[in-house]
């Protein structure tokens, strides 16, 4: 049982802190928050995505680059230009890697208003760092496990921020349904999305960039969201008005 929750907790915490510092706010600034509260959810992203870690600066620029790129063969991870989710998210990796190292030109059109922790982030991307956090999850496994299949989740732990990313961009680029013509090929995966926190509305949020609900149905929920509404009553973040309330608004009624 402890296994189980262990890997819930890790599967949704790491998610989380993707969709919401990562995504939300590193990549599209949808809210503002103090300094300090930007490096307490620094560290937490940290600890939650251990291993699979991704820094906020690379992530909002490889996420720019998808936005503007969407399903081009310049887009870093489209499911149209690979021939299976393996190969995307190995060339995401790879650009992942050039954009880290400032060796990737294309992604300097999209520089600037991102929050940086240049240690952290370099930390994070050490070879000892991924594999230092990996060594612990092998141990909390030896630990507690009770049973062999058990030890068959610990690659899923190991690459979790991979495997999140292959769901959200294979399955949210090739299944589902259209609120919107985006000239790409972004689709709506799930009508409740629970498995990736909102993520899958990939439809809705090509068009509605800037809006910090992914849904735009009455009947499109996105899980996170409520968080931030939360977050930002209690006065943790300050969300950004955007038109894209409006818009939403029209395709809602």
């Amino acid at each position: 049982m402890i296994i189980l929750v262990a890997f819930v907790a890790h599967w949704y915490l790491s998610l989380f802190t993707q969709t919401f510092f990562q995504h939300r706010y590193a990549a599209h600034r949808m809210f503002t928050m103090h300094p300090r509260w930007e490096r307490f959810f620094f560290i937490f992203t940290f600890l939650t995505q251990g291993s699979s870690f991704m820094s906020p600066r690379v992530y909002a620029l490889l996420h720019r680059m998808h936005h503007a790129y969407s399903d081009t063969a310049q887009d870093p991870h489209s499911p149209h230009h690979t021939s299976n989710a393996f190969t995307m998210m190995w060339q995401t990796r790879t650009v992942y890697q050039q954009v880290m190292q400032g060796k990737h030109a294309a992604a300097a059109r999209f520089e600037g208003n991102y929050p940086e922790w240049t240690a952290l982030e370099e930390l994070g991307n050490k070879w000892y760092s991924r594999v230092g956090w990996g060594a612990l999850y092998v141990l909390f496994y030896a630990e507690f496990a009770t049973a062999w299949w058990m030890f068959l989740l610990l690659p899923v732990h190991f690459a979790m921020g991979a495997v999140h990313g292959a769901i959200v961009n294979w399955g949210g680029h090739k299944y589902g349904y259209q609120n919107f013509d985006n000239h790409d090929k972004s689709r709506n995966s799930l009508f409740f999305d629970f498995l990736t926190g909102g993520e899958l509305f990939q439809n809705n949020h090509h068009k509605l960039s800037s809006r910090a609900n992914f849904g735009v149905k009455w009947w499109e929920l996105d899980p996170t969201y409520p968080v931030i509404w939360t977050l930002d009553k209690v006065g943790i973040i300050r969300l950004r008005q955007s038109k894209s309330q409006a818009e939403a608004g029209r395709v809602a009624a």
